[in-house]
């Protein structure tokens, strides 16, 4: 299971913080489920419009805030099991961040997405919303926030120099997000975050036939990224081959 690297208690002084910088926004909750495209920089922000909305964020023992670097199928079932319990107030809400969730995840999480327990508010902070299946994204709201000026985290690769580059210098630059962890797991997040910017950059090619190519091995990659012994190197390759050189 996913060792917790954030939660509530922890990010109070930097809410304050937030709450000071962040003007009154238009952004509405609408709905159970909430995805929004960033990482765990972006939690702060999240409890500040939640503060505005009127939920306590310090001190609330409705409310659950976790990070964790890949989200799957035991963190997805302790999930539901809190879910499960009843609020002290009027409803429990749950913001989780993660670098990746895994599709045995996501799958275990339908039902109870479809219809919340006690009126649950779930908000997940991903990388790449779009990347989720298409039956978690169904049942979600993707919204937008402000960042109280904080950039947004850049990717490691960039986008353009790759674009730029021919196969076999792309294939070189993989290394730098191919490196794996002291866990002997690559940096999920950060691959989704190159392949987002990836896919900004390819959508101004002229040339619709390898611009359609390019997009599909993209997609391809995000949408298999997550999965239980997904062939990650080999999925980067395929973008690395495919992408036109811009």
């Amino acid at each position: 299971m996913s060792d917790t690297v954030e939660n509530v208690e922890t990010v109070g002084e930097s809410l304050r913080s937030v709450l000071g910088g962040i003007q009154k926004s238009a952004v509405t909750f609408a709905g159970n489920v909430q995805l929004i495209a960033g990482g765990s920089d972006d939690v702060t922000a999240v409890l500040a419009y939640l503060a505005r909305a009127g939920i306590e964020t310090e001190s609330n023992p409705d409310l659950y805030v976790r990070h964790y670097r890949q989200f799957g199928i035991d963190d997805a079932q302790e999930l539901r099991a809190r879910v499960a319990t009843r609020a002290l107030g009027d409803r429990r809400v749950f913001v989780v961040s993660t670098g990746g969730m895994t599709s045995e995840a996501q799958n275990a999480l339908l039902k109870t997405l479809e219809d919340p327990p006690g009126n649950a508010l779930f908000i997940f902070i991903v990388p790449a919303p779009d990347a989720l299946l298409a039956t978690v994204r169904s049942r979600a709201q993707i919204v937008e926030i402000e960042h109280a000026g904080t950039p947004r985290k850049e990717s490691v690769l960039d986008a353009a120099v790759f674009l730029g580059s021919p196969v076999s210098k792309r294939l070189d630059l993989l290394k730098i997000i191919l490196e794996k962890d002291a866990d002997d797991k690559y940096d999920t997040g950060g691959i989704l975050t190159f392949l987002a910017d990836l896919e900004r950059h390819v959508a101004h090619e002229k040339d619709e036939s390898k611009k359609h190519e390019a997009l599909n091995a993209i997609f391809r990659a995000r949408a298999y990224m997550t999965d239980r012994g997904a062939l990650v190197k080999t999925l980067l390759e395929s973008v690395a081959l495919l992408a036109p050189v811009v």
